[in-house]
């Protein structure tokens, strides 16, 4: 018997965006920028340039929601319900990786950038002008997206089952929300805090930030699995 729900629920995505916005890398290229731009910035203008990566991370990630959300909107019924079925269990099993990591961290197969893209990042962190920094934030965003974007992609899915205006709020609101540690950071720094100290708790809670996302994944994963054969349907 079916059980019938508005999904996903607001709860849904505030929850999800929350874990998401824990996200390493993109706290940890803005940490990056952050300190070499103390070094040899004004206040002022590190507080510009770190808004404006900020600013373009968060244009990305919006820009490549819609892309994805018309890609399945554009895909017959009976063919997206296999593929719901699909990326469910993959986002399960990235999701078991998370786990993993929380007790393995690094070892065997894990969803952190590659190495090699972390190197090319870390050198376009030290090109701080406004084409560099708004090139920069585009970069971090399309990288993170197959590595980490597991979450963002879950929900595009539950938003896809019936988008309308209220899932566009909804879409809008998630990116709002996994931007706002990079902007508390952002005006931490501005306001006294030292980078090293949030280098620090980046440092010690990154394993915990991977058991959390685990979690979500899990049961984002299994949301959509049981939304894709029938057993929740939308009102």
């Amino acid at each position: 018997m079916a059980v019938s729900a508005y999904l996903p629920t607001l709860g849904t995505v505030i929850t999800t965006a929350l874990i998401d916005s824990i996200n390493p890398c993109a706290i940890g290229v803005l940490i990056l920028l952050v300190s070499i731009m103390v070094a040899f910035k004004t206040k002022k203008e590190m507080l510009f340039y770190g808004f404006i990566y900020i600013l373009a991370v968060f244009v990305t990630y919006v820009l490549a929601g819609f892309g994805i959300l018309y890609f399945l909107s554009s895909i017959p019924l009976y063919i997206s319900e296999y593929i719901s079925i699909s990326v469910g269990s993959l986002i399960i099993a990235a999701g078991l990786v998370e786990i993993k990591d929380f007790f393995w961290y690094g070892q065997g197969i894990t969803l952190s950038i590659p190495q090699e893209r972390a190197k090319q990042i870390h050198n376009m962190t030290k090109k701080i002008t406004l084409p560099g920094v708004i090139f920069l934030g585009i970069f971090v965003a399309g990288v993170e997206l197959p590595c980490t974007g597991a979450p963002y992609l879950a929900i595009l899915l539950l938003l896809s089952q019936n988008f309308d205006f209220v899932a566009f709020l909804m879409l809008i609101l998630y990116n709002i929300i996994f931007i706002l540690p990079l902007l508390v950071i952002l005006l931490m720094v501005y306001f006294g805090f030292k980078i090293q100290n949030i280098k620090r708790w980046k440092q010690d809670n990154r394993h915990y930030m991977r058991l959390a996302t685990g979690v979500i994944l899990i049961f984002l994963g299994w949301l959509l699995i049981l939304i894709a054969n029938g057993t929740i349907t939308f009102n």
